[in-house]
C-alpha cells in the first residue's frame, strides 16, 4: 500500500508538472506564433488567437485544480496511512500552488475573457481596457512561470521523500 500511495503521488506530480510545462512552453508560444498568424490571417489573428488561448488556458486550469485535489488527497493519505505529518514548508508549497490555481481560475481568467472581448469593441475606453488586459495577462504569465518552478520543487519532493528515522533516540524511552 505504501508503494501504491507513493506511486500515485509521483504520477500526479509528474502529470501536474508536465501539463504546466506544456502550457507555458508549448501552447502559449504556439498560439501566438507567426504560423497561427498565417493560418488565421492578419485580420483575424489578434482576436481569435487570444480567444483560443483563453479556451485552452481555462481547460488547463480545470486539470490544474484536479491535480491539486489529488495532491491534497496524497498528503492526507500519507498523514493517515503512514503517520507522516507534512512539514510546514511542503504544506505551504502545495497550498501556495493551489492558491495560485484558484486565483488564476476564478479571478484572472474571467477578467481576461471579458477584457479580451471589450478590447475589440470600438470606443474611447479601448486604450484603458487594452492596458488592463496586458497587465493582467502578464500577471497571469508570471504566476504560470512561478507555478512551473513550484511544481518542479514539488515533483522533486515527491520523487525524493525524506527518509524516516531508522532509529529512535534513547530519550523517547525514558520517562
Amino acid at each position: 500500500m505504501i508503494g501504491l500511495l507513493r506511486f500515485a503521488g509521483l504520477i500526479n506530480a509528474a502529470a501536474w508538472f508536465g501539463a504546466a510545462l506544456f502550457l507555458v512552453f508549448g501552447v502559449d508560444p504556439a498560439i501566438s506564433s507567426p504560423t497561427i498568424n498565417d493560418l488565421l490571417g492578419p485580420r483575424n489573428f489578434p482576436y481569435f488567437s487570444g480567444a483560443i488561448n483563453q479556451v485552452v488556458t481555462v481547460r488547463y486550469l480545470h486539470f490544474y485544480l484536479f491535480f491539486s485535489i489529488v495532491a491534497l488527497a496524497h498528503i492526507a493519505g500519507e498523514w493517515l496511512y503512514l503517520g507522516k505529518y507534512p512539514t510546514r514548508s511542503w504544506l505551504a508549497l502545495v497550498l501556495g500552488l493551489i492558491l495560485a490555481g484558484l486565483v488564476q481560475n476564478y479571478w484572472l481568467q474571467p477578467k481576461l475573457q471579458s477584457w479580451h472581448r471589450l478590447r475589440f469593441t470600438p470606443g474611447p475606453q479601448s486604450q484603458a481596457i487594452e492596458r488592463n488586459f496586458v497587465y493582467t495577462r502578464r500577471t497571469s504569465e508570471t504566476i504560470n512561470l512561478l507555478t512551473v518552478v513550484g511544481l518542479a520543487v514539488y515533483l522533486w519532493r515527491v520523487a525524493n521523500p525524506p527518509d524516516p528515522a531508522r532509529f529512535l533516540s534513547a530519550s523517547k524511552f525514558r520517562s
